[in-house]
Order: C-alpha cells, then structure tokens, then sequence
C-alpha cells in the first residue's frame, strides 16, 4: 500500500532499462528451447537447409553462369542471411509481449523493453548463424573474399533495422485486429520469398519487373550487400538510402501507433491475443 518512491538519475535509468533488457533477451532466447545453444542450433541448421535448397536448385536448372562472377556459395548466402534476419526479427517483434500481457503487471516491465529484447535477440542469433557458417565455409570449404565486409554488415543491421521498424508497426494494429495484423504479418513475410530478390540481381531486370520489386526494402539491402561483397557488381538498380529512410518512417508511424495502443490497453485484449 505504502511505497518509497526512489528518483533515479538519466544514467541509472539507462543502466536500468539496460539490465532489463538484457533479462529479457535471455528469456527470449531460451524461451522456445529451454537453451540458448539450441535456439541458435536451430536457426543454423535452418540457414543451412536455405542455403543447400538454393545451390541445388540453381545447379539442377543449369543457372550457377547466369549470376555474379564470383563465388556463387558467396552470392547465396548473401541472400540467404539478410532474408532470414530480416522476416525472423518481423515475426519475433510481432509477437512480442503488448500492453495487454501479463508481463506488462510488473511495475519495472513495459512494451519498449520487451520490443527492443525481441528485436536484438533476434539480430544475435543470426549475428551468431552467421559467423559459424561463414566460418566454417571459409576454413572447410573454400577461402573467399569479400570485397568491402563493413559494407555487407551494414546492409545486415538496416535490414534487421527495416524489419523492426515493420514488425513495429504490426505490433501496434494487432491489439486492435489480431486475426488481420497476424494475417497481414505471413503475407508480408511469405511474399519475400520471392520479392527479396534472393536468386537474382536488380540489374538483370527490366524496368516492367523492376517495379514488382523496388517497393521492397530488403530486395534494395540485398541488391546492395551484392554489390559491397563482389568486385564485379556495381548495382545501379537500387540504393540503400530508399530502405533506411522507408525504415525511419515505418518506426515513426510503429512508434506513435504503439504509444497509442498503449494508452488505450484493456485488460480483456489478453483474451483475444
């Protein structure tokens, strides 16, 4: 009934929203195994799996010289590690906990923490995949080069960045809709199967094909990371400019939608979520 109400300098409250977080990436890492190894075991052996499918598929259908000059277990995994980083972090921020959850009766819990725990747990476990494949390939397989490495990393994070800015935006409308907002979320993820322009170049495509796919912020980052990885590639067809500005706005809209949502929570949500 009675409580001491404590005021906490700017610093403290970052290093306190700081631990908080850091708890709940660890809860969120080990929440679908009970481990965390498993959970990034898991996603690997998924990358894995992605990356044979697409070297399989490419070599049977006889198109290994229709792409880059260049290693081509390069070219896919290119494709490979942005498409998986960027529909998992929408799918993990969707589904994070909302104002409505029980999480959220915890006085030192709230949305933002349980948002920014989704989304960066998700960039660690594909950070992580990333490097033992890579690795491995590098020292098992073959020794490669990529051309400008910072470039492709940074083409990673605003694709992980473009994804937690969508998947924001979703959070907010599904309270609201929960069977439109989940329905909307696998559409969106399903269609960049195709729309990310994984197994091809922007520079082979016509304008008319162009325009199916210049709407997609991932297909720019992967296009992109193409080009800062392979020496022969200059890609003329997209800009990583277009994906990080798309990405400020969908954050801004995400952020006053969830601000909003937050506002206005009710304890009978947690029914129909």
């Amino acid at each position: 009934m009675f409580q001491v109400r404590r005021r906490e300098t700017t610093f403290g409250k970052v290093l306190t929203f700081s631990d908080l977080v850091y708890h709940n990436i660890v809860h969120t890492i080990r929440k679908a195994h009970g481990n965390a190894l498993m959970s990034i075991v898991v996603n690997l052996l998924q990358m894995i799996i992605f990356v044979l499918a697409f070297y399989f598929m490419f070599t049977i259908l006889g198109l290994r010289g229709a792409v880059l000059r260049g290693d081509f277990m390069v070219y896919i995994m290119t494709g490979i590690f942005l498409f998986m980083t960027h529909i998992k972090t929408v799918g993990a921020v969707t589904g994070s906990d909302g104002p409505a959850s029980p999480m959220m009766k915890h006085t030192p819990m709230n949305t933002s923490i349980s948002i920014v725990a989704a989304a960066l747990s998700q960039l660690y476990i594909q950070m992580m995949s990333l490097v033992v494949i890579m690795f491995g390939y590098h020292v098992l397989v073959t020794p490669f080069v990529i051309l400008d490495v910072a470039g492709v990393m940074f083409m990673i994070w605003l694709a992980w960045f473009t994804a937690f800015a969508i998947g924001l935006v979703f959070l907010a409308i599904k309270p609201w809709s929960p069977g439109t907002t989940s329905l909307l979320s696998t559409i969106y993820q399903r269609a960049n199967m195709i729309c990310s322009g994984k197994m091809f170049v922007a520079n082979s495509l016509t304008p008319q094909l162009l325009s199916f796919f210049d709407w997609n912020p991932l297909f720019h980052c992967i296009d992109q990371a193409r080009g800062f990885a392979f020496v022969n590639y200059v890609p003329r067809n997209s800009n990583w400019e277009y994906a990080f500005y798309l990405g400020l706005v969908f954050l801004l809209i995400g952020m006053m939608g969830e601000f909003y949502t937050r506002k206005h929570a009710s304890a009978s949500w947690s029914a129909r979520q």
